[in-house]
């Protein structure tokens, strides 16, 4: 009964605190991922179902994923009705000849940011080889369609925005040599946008299939034959989850969805943390600087060393499962807003109600549990010290992603409440304040003998 009691109790108490103080909205709704996540779990039958392995089913993947979270956000959360999409769909469409000369100068702020990221594309000779061949061709056959359906989308468009005179009108400003009517700032953040927007969008689509692959193509005789093959599957199940939803969130970057850049980070500490976390300026890859595999012998991760006791490798298994379950339930949690080094509404439900930066969290508990770098296969204890201390590291940029991250985010009172209520309720913050004030609270006297 003592213990009906005390659950009882704290169950009282954790509601009217809840009540007391509530968590801030989320810009993103909770249904909107699970939506995608339902078209993207039956594309995945049919696929599996019908051995359909290859890139272009990949590329279907993303259709799947993206059709169900764009119809449950216009239809159910009418996101378009959202006074921060900038668009007034209540009042009467401006006449054409009132916003033409805008459109037709942000048509050419876009077309001119395309040709430069297509420039980027063939100098830089990285994306001509391997995976990124693939993203090459993918993005070459999107230009045509891009480039027609553009000018009547923003004619369209501009016609309705409350102030159409945004960055690529700037930028197309600019670039007529009307310079006295662009200005600076705005034309800087236009072309951190599109940068991030180029850079990263390559990156998705080219992972795509490798990830589409890794899942579809495991016979089941394979997955069922122990805990390191079913875990492996799994987790090779949750990445491509993680890559099918981020690759959708950079595409789907459009006002009328409510899902455009309200800001790309201004500081240049936050695009070096992220960028050397991405090819070709990775520095954790095989034989870079921060590679924390070396002396491990390939694949002698935690499979190798707990081969002999099976009891554990299901226990690890399901952690390692878990924590990547966590990884790309903070992706889904976005729907199709996800996106490096942005900000395109603050969430707080799902993950994010339990930690900031849950992805990273779980992304570095992983590696360290999945590579158990301070054992070596090779014996030396030099391998072990070396391999511990690089990962470290890792999780050290990972951690000053996450402070870029919140400077630049900061800047929204959005994000200010939600990092004041996580301050006050998440584990993690509430344990440590915990101990504070425990360390902190006046010893009672001792009395002398």
């Amino acid at each position: 009964m003592n213990a009906e009691r005390k659950i009882a109790a704290a169950t009282r108490h954790a509601v009217s605190r809840a009540v007391a103080d509530p968590r801030p909205a989320s810009a993103v709704s909770s249904g909107v991922g699970f939506a995608g996540l339902a078209g993207l779990a039956i594309w995945t039958a049919i696929a599996w179902a019908y051995g359909m392995r290859g890139p272009l089913a990949a590329m279907v993947a993303l259709i799947a994923c993206a059709v169900p979270m764009l119809a449950w956000s216009l239809i159910v959360d009418k996101v378009h009705r959202n006074p921060t999409t900038g668009v007034d769909w209540g009042g009467t469409p401006r006449p054409l000849s009132e916003t033409l000369d805008i459109s037709l100068a942000k048509i050419a702020g876009l077309w001119a940011i395309w040709a430069a990221i297509g420039a980027l594309y063939c100098l830089c000779r990285w994306y001509w080889s391997g995976a990124y061949l693939f993203s090459m061709q993918v993005l070459g056959v999107a230009s045509v369609p891009m480039l027609v359906l553009s000018i009547p989308y923003v004619i369209w468009l501009d016609r309705r925005m409350v102030e159409p005179k945004d960055g690529a009108w700037h930028f197309g400003q600019w670039l007529i040599g009307r310079s006295d009517l662009a200005d600076r700032e705005t034309i800087y953040e236009f072309l951190r946008q599109w940068t991030i927007k180029g850079f990263f969008l390559a990156f998705m689509i080219s992972i795509v299939p490798g990830n589409w692959q890794a899942m579809i193509g495991s016979e089941w005789t394979w997955i069922s034959a122990g805990p390191a093959n079913l875990a492996g599957w799994l987790i090779a199940a949750m990445f491509m989850i993680d890559v099918v939803f981020a690759t959708v969130g950079y595409a789907l970057t459009m006002k009328p969805l409510d899902g455009h850049i309200r800001g790309a980070n201004p500081y240049a500490a936050g695009w070096t943390a992220a960028l050397i976390c991405y090819p070709p300026f990775i520095m954790m890859g095989p034989g870079g600087p921060l590679d924390y595999h070396r002396g491990t012998h390939g694949d002698a991760g935690w499979a190798f060393w707990l081969a002999d006791y099976p009891a554990l490798l299901w226990i690890f298994g399901a952690w390692l499962v878990f924590l990547t379950a966590v990884y790309a339930w903070a992706t889904v949690a976005f729907g199709f807003r996800f996106s490096n080094l942005t900000h395109r509404g603050i969430l707080t439900h799902g993950p994010y109600a339990w930690t900031k930066h849950p992805a990273y969290v779980s992304k570095n508990l992983f590696w360290w549990f999945a590579v158990l770098p301070f054992l070596a296969a090779t014996g030396n204890p030099v391998d072990m010290v070396r391999n511990s201390f690089v990962l470290a590291v890792v999780s050290g940029v990972y951690y000053w992603r996450a402070r870029t991250e919140e400077r630049h985010l900061m800047a929204d009172p959005a994000y200010q409440d939600y990092a004041a209520w996580m301050a006050r309720n998440a584990p993690l913050s509430r344990l440590t304040g915990w101990l504070r004030r425990r360390w902190d609270r006046p010893q009672e006297a001792v009395p002398a003998e």
